[in-house]
């Protein structure tokens, strides 16, 4: 089986993508400056792109893991994720509150999904 990787850096790959499933990275912000609402959208956007870009998209997630940085923005979190997911799909998820790699990130999410 073929073992492919998109925009490999010396640290991490964005993406994995093995027998039919794509592996992404904890994907986070890159505008630390926006709230959770922000950033959360933004989150899900990269998402998007990343998933597009390996051939599938958000109605094929297979499980999502959601770090919090305050659990108490789940809820403001979770109202953009429900805007966004693909009605009929919402994946299995769970979602803690973490101390995430730098301060200003609220939220990084770590998504594998199915290939079309």
């Amino acid at each position: 089986m073929e073992l492919k990787r998109l925009h490999v850096g010396k640290t991490l790959s964005e993406a994995a993508i093995h027998n039919g499933v794509v592996y992404l990275a904890g994907q986070i912000a890159e505008d630390a400056t926006q709230d959770i609402t922000g950033q959360t959208r933004e989150v899900l956007g990269h998402i998007d792109r990343l998933l597009a870009e390996a051939g599938s998209d958000k109605s094929r997630i297979l499980t999502c893991q959601i770090y919090l940085a305050d659990i108490g923005e789940f809820a403001a979190m979770n109202a953009v994720w429900n805007d966004w997911v693909a009605e009929g799909n919402s994946p299995p998820r769970a979602t803690v509150e973490a101390r995430l790699a730098k301060p200003e990130w609220r939220v990084e999410m770590v998504v594998t999904a199915a290939l079309r």
